[in-house]
């Protein structure tokens, strides 16, 4: 098939770096970390907005073999980074308590751009995501599976939920970083397109009325990249396990191969409107893989645990094409033993100390690198 996406998978993480005394976020400061960083790995290594936050990236992965390959190296030398830097290197998608007014702004045009036009909803963004990148290059296949992937991203979310707490709160809240990014213009579930013309129409008028300068500041949950070939995912928090970010990039290429195989064939998955989607994405947020989902097609209430079993069904017959049953069959683990979330809240709830959850979050961030 000569119109076959390549789906490649390129990964995006964001971690936190951590002081091992007080356990607070601390800057990594200066260019310092970061420059020894691009040292041992080149581009793959950047600033975000604050100072105590370091964003990696994969390069193009053909396979989610390469992929685990190339995170497993980054995660491994940015944890020896931190240490070499008297820091600790956590993945977690909020701090447990530190307070995001204590935290330095990184010294960049554009961040003080943003800060500048968003005030406290930018300063305030001290959160850490997951962003999972597949590579298709025609943008008029990407628009139409985009549409139909809008459906699974509370199942997504729901599977990645790793912010309980916020400024030393339970807030209640599997993931509390998807609610701090809402305040946040252009973000959450996008509409529906009819084609690619539309959305970029869409965008033009946004940057003619100067509401954005590029198609960068439209923050959804799922995307068009502005300047890779790829449909990019922005929907999880960052989990603290090495496996768990493996396989949820495994489960999000496999959906848009499943997607793209029904387009390819003129059979279409059904499309549902986005503020039916955002009722799923609050329960997903709210209770993690403990609550239930609506199946609208149904229009019915469905335990998280049953629905997920439905979503491996109809994903196994790309699986093993793709390379990554042991990735996808890796996601049960989070079924049986809770999320991100439900762990650390399980940590809190023995200890009540909010430095054993950082304790905890830096002892999974360095499991499985070996």
């Amino acid at each position: 098939m000569d119109n076959r996406p390549s789906f490649t998978i390129g990964i995006e993480e964001e971690y936190m770096t951590v002081d091992p005394v007080t356990r607070e976020l601390r800057s990594h400061i200066d260019a310092e970390m970061i420059e020894k960083g691009k040292l041992v790995l080149r581009e793959r290594v950047k600033p975000e907005m604050h100072q105590c936050v370091v964003e990696v990236g994969t390069e193009i992965c053909h396979n989610i073999g390469e992929a685990r390959e190339e995170l497993t190296s980054i995660r491994r030398q940015m944890v020896q980074l931190a240490k070499a830097n008297g820091l600790r290197l956590a993945a977690a998608a909020t701090h447990p308590f530190s307070d995001w007014r204590k935290q330095g702004i990184y010294p960049d045009s554009r961040y003080a751009r943003i800060v500048e036009d968003m005030q406290m909803v930018a300063r305030a963004n001290l959160i850490f995501g997951l962003h999972v990148h597949v590579g298709i290059e025609d943008r008029e296949t990407c628009i139409h599976i985009m549409n139909a992937a809008r459906y699974f991203l509370p199942h997504i979310l729901a599977l990645s939920t790793n912010s309980p707490f916020w400024l030393g709160d339970e807030t209640g809240l599997k993931s509390y970083r998807s609610k701090v990014f809402d305040r946040f213009p252009r973000t959450n579930i996008p509409d529906y397109f009819s084609s690619y013309s539309e959305y970029e129409n869409f965008v033009n008028l946004l940057i003619k009325t100067g509401c954005i300068d590029n198609a960068k500041k439209i923050w959804w949950d799922l995307r068009p990249h502005p300047h890779f070939s790829t449909i990019e995912f922005r929907v999880c928090d960052l989990p603290t396990r090495l496996d768990e970010t493996l396989g949820l990039a495994a489960l999000i290429q496999a959906t848009v191969v499943m997607l793209w195989k029904l387009y390819n064939n003129n059979q279409g998955f059904r499309l549902y409107r986005r503020m039916l989607i955002m009722e799923n994405k609050w329960r997903a947020a709210r209770y993690g893989i403990e609550g239930k989902l609506i199946d609208f097609g149904k229009r019915i209430e469905v335990p998280f645990h049953d629905l997920m079993e439905e979503y491996f069904q109809m994903l196994d017959p790309v699986v093993d094409e793709l390379g990554s049953r042991r990735e996808i069959e890796g996601l049960r683990r989070i079924l049986q033993e809770g999320t991100g979330a439900d762990r650390q809240l399980r940590v809190w709830r023995e200890t009540k100390d909010l430095k054993a959850v950082v304790d905890y979050i830096i002892q999974e961030t360095e499991a499985g690198l070996e």
